[in-house]
């Protein structure tokens, strides 16, 4: 099994280029099953989970080919609308074949999802937003059972902005007749651009990037081509990293989509420049600790919470981090405090008294962002850290050490039988 050996405190200088998002590309891997024909996805990072997304798109029938960047769907020889436990277990986002294909066939079989381990996520938007497009959504054996003839529009509104319930109703009512309204939906940027990759295979779409989505059905959707944006969180991991250790710049980013975590780490005392595809941070002399609550777009992202912990860990004083969006979200807080950091935890409540000095030992990945707070953490203390299964880390992040050793961090992978 691999670990990341990391011989920390050494300064960070230099740029890197950031990967497309992985959670724009699983929904927009998802859609592409929508189109009779050839999709071809670009700039896609290449993860665990975007392999364990293809496995399911080619179970599913498709026929699918990844390389370089590139992934090419052919959505023409589809023709098992079922996803199984075997896959769906290891990773959530495969539920997102839920909305296409009900669309597509008027019925689909997806196994209840898997994936982190921290915490619940219900699919209960997932399903009531079925439900009142008129589909018969019944629980079998551990699989989630839906079928309608034919989706009828309607308004549907979350009382939660759920992310994934957005995508998977607004794929399932693209087809559907007369018009979809969703209201209090997800905005976030990986939202946006599914919307925008749908519209180009033919969907009417409005609203797209506000609260309100206005989804007017049409027959059927073409393939179409799409560049997937860059990773917010792959971007904010590496600033962080920065506000630490030196100075950082990350190219090919859109600074707008990180505009709340640029203003936290400015509070921080961290000179940030951005222009527009890139952002440079500059440390300062001293951490200043700064509370943070997590929220929805255009709020502070729950996936850079484990990271923010990280940097508060050397900040000269104490700061307070509240999670909002996931109540159980602070794994990664034990394996921290092994590095001599001083966390406590009360709820969903974070207390980070910072400490003068942080000191290398060995720490174990639980999910994918803990991962990254690990390999941050490990950067910023003094001596040896080794992250032991950091098969979480390859879920999300394309080469971190590669990228981190070319800005001049002391670290490696090793393979251990």
């Amino acid at each position: 099994m691999d670990k990341i050996i990391i011989n920390g405190g050494n300064p960070l200088e230099g740029s890197v280029e950031i990967s497309g998002a992985k959670n724009a590309v699983l929904p927009i891997m998802a859609a592409a099953l929508m189109g009779n024909g050839i999709s071809i996805i670009t700039r896609v990072p290449d993860l665990r989970d975007t392999r364990t997304m293809i496995r399911l798109m080619e179970i599913i029938g498709a026929k699918v080919s990844f390389k370089e960047g590139t992934l090419t769907v052919d959505g023409s020889s589809v023709n098992n609308p079922e996803a199984p436990y075997d896959l769906v277990k290891t990773m959530r986002a495969s539920f997102y074949v839920l909305g296409p294909l009900i669309a597509r066939f008027g019925e689909v079989k997806v196994s209840l999802p898997g994936g982190c381990a921290w915490g619940p996520r219900p699919v209960d938007y997932h399903l009531k937003g079925l439900e009142e497009l008129g589909a018969k959504v019944t629980l079998d054996s551990g699989y989630i059972l839906a079928e309608s003839k034919k989706l009828q529009g309607k308004t549907i509104r979350f009382e939660y902005p759920s992310v994934g319930a957005t995508g998977n109703i607004a794929m399932a009512a693209v087809t559907a007749n007369g018009t979809t309204i969703i209201e209090n939906a997800a905005r976030e940027p990986e939202i946006e651009q599914l919307c925008i990759f749908l519209n180009k295979m033919g969907a009417d779409i409005s609203g797209v990037g506000t609260d309100k989505l206005i989804i007017k059905g049409v027959s059927q959707l073409e393939p179409a081509d799409i560049e997937v944006i860059p990773d917010r969180v792959e971007a904010g991991t590496f600033l962080m990293a920065g506000a630490a250790l030196g100075e950082v710049t990350i190219n090919k980013i859109v600074p707008t989509h990180l505009r709340t975590v640029l203003i936290k780490l400015e509070e921080t005392g961290a000179k940030v420049r951005t222009n527009q595809n890139s952002i440079t941070i500059t440390r300062s002399d001293k951490i200043i600790p700064v509370d943070m609550t997590t929220a929805v777009f255009p709020g502070f992202p729950t996936d850079l919470q484990a990271q923010w912990v990280a940097l508060m860990m050397l900040a000269e004083g104490s700061s307070v981090i509240t999670d909002t969006v996931y109540h159980d979200r602070f794994s990664h807080v034990p394996e921290l405090n092994r590095l001599g950091a001083n966390i406590h935890v009360e709820n969903n409540v974070a207390i980070i008294r910072g400490v003068k000095k942080l000191v290398g030992a060995p720490v174990m990945s639980t999910d994918i962002r803990a991962s990254a707070s690990l390999i941050n953490g490990g950067l910023m203390a003094h001596g040896r850290t080794e992250v032991s299964r950091i098969y979480h880390i390859d879920r999300g992040y394309e080469r971190i050490e590669e990228k981190f050793r070319s800005l001049g961090a002391d670290i490696m992978r090793k393979t251990e039988s």
